[in-house]
């Protein structure tokens, strides 16, 4: 073998680590859900989505599929950039009007509920994959109603809870609100909007406010059953059956228009719009990738088109590699053939 020959073998050697390393860098880009109190996707994900427990749970999927559980941390709109209400209908929010989870939008008393009480409260919103955002968790007005459709003006005006850019703790998001006075059943609206992309995310919790809930096979059965989180094991388990994390969306939401989210080159866009009222008409798209003062944002996570860029270079290179080599292997025997 000649030198030539040998110095294009190393290259390829050394060229093959480097395709599977953007293989691999590709990121997980499901996201997350609000977890407590307990999102409705969240509990019945944590139920079974082949089997659910709940009357309510059983009815969603009769509704609208097992996947929407599967995809339990993927409720979200790629271009929502805080105009929510622009985009999403009177009952339609615990979906985001993303048909797949329509079953979410069950209007029914009999959710599974958390309990809840009013002041000082921690919130946790596990996040299968982090980004730069802020939280806002909305509480419906006294006298809702649960057996009739989720609509903007059930909720109140301003968040009782909202955070920009929270503490992380094994996986979940982190932050304090304080919970008026309520009685009876009520529900908690999530919106998470990002700052490195105008995604966001939705969830609705169902809470009650003053007892009212029970463990399953508790003394004193009620009528309401309280819900639990996913557990980490559950969250890998179903993984697999997960369609969120294929390109991040899956396909484009016909109701919203949305598209895959991909991050606008930095420097467009303006703020992070909403302005702390859900029923408020959007202001400017925020900034995909950098803050005013030009701080990249785009930390953790990634858009559905990062995992495609990491496998189509990882392919590219691969493909020159092979190509190269064949060049040279073609080259070396022409060699040997002329000297002898």
């Amino acid at each position: 073998m000649t030198a030539r020959s040998k110095a294009a073998g190393i290259l390829v050697l050394g060229i093959a680590p480097l395709a599977l390393t953007g293989l691999a860098a590709a990121p997980a880009l499901a996201h997350g859900s609000l977890t407590d109190p307990v999102s409705r996707v969240s509990a019945c994900y944590a139920e079974g989505p082949e089997n659910p427990r709940s009357a309510a749970c059983k009815a969603a999927v009769a509704a609208g599929g097992t996947q929407a559980l599967y995809d339990w941390n993927g409720v979200n709109i790629a271009n929502a950039a805080g105009k929510h209400r622009d985009l999403i209908p009177d009952g339609k929010l615990c979906s985001a009007a993303n048909d797949k989870f329509k079953g979410l939008d069950l209007p029914r008393a009999d959710w599974p509920a958390s309990a809840m009480s009013a002041g000082a409260r921690t919130f946790t919103f596990r996040a299968t994959a982090p980004h730069k955002g802020s939280f806002e968790l909305y509480l419906t007005k006294p006298g809702y109603d649960a057996s009739k459709p989720l609509a903007w003006s059930d909720l109140e005006a301003k968040p009782f809870a909202s955070a920009t850019d929270p503490v992380l703790k094994n996986g979940s998001y982190v932050f304090d609100g304080t919970v008026p006075q309520r009685s009876g059943r009520h529900l908690v609206y999530t919106v998470w909007q990002r700052s490195d992309s105008p995604e966001a995310f939705y969830a609705c919790s169902d809470v009650t406010f003053g007892g009212g809930t029970k463990k399953e096979g508790g003394i004193g059965a009620q009528s309401v059953e309280a819900p639990t989180a996913p557990s980490e094991d559950a969250i890998a388990e179903g993984a697999a059956k997960s369609s969120v994390e294929h390109n991040g969306h899956g396909d484009d939401d016909a109701n919203t228009g949305a598209k895959v989210t991909t991050a606008a080159p930095a420097g467009e866009g303006g703020t992070a719009a909403g302005g702390g009222d859900p029923a408020a008409p959007g202001g400017d798209a925020p900034a995909a990738n950098a803050a005013p003062g030009g701080e990249v944002l785009a930390e953790t996570g990634g858009s559905g088109s990062s995992a495609y860029l990491a496998v189509g270079g990882a392919a590219v290179l691969a493909a020159g590699a092979a190509t190269l080599f064949a060049s040279q292997r073609r080259r070396a025997t022409a060699t040997g053939r002329r000297g002898r």
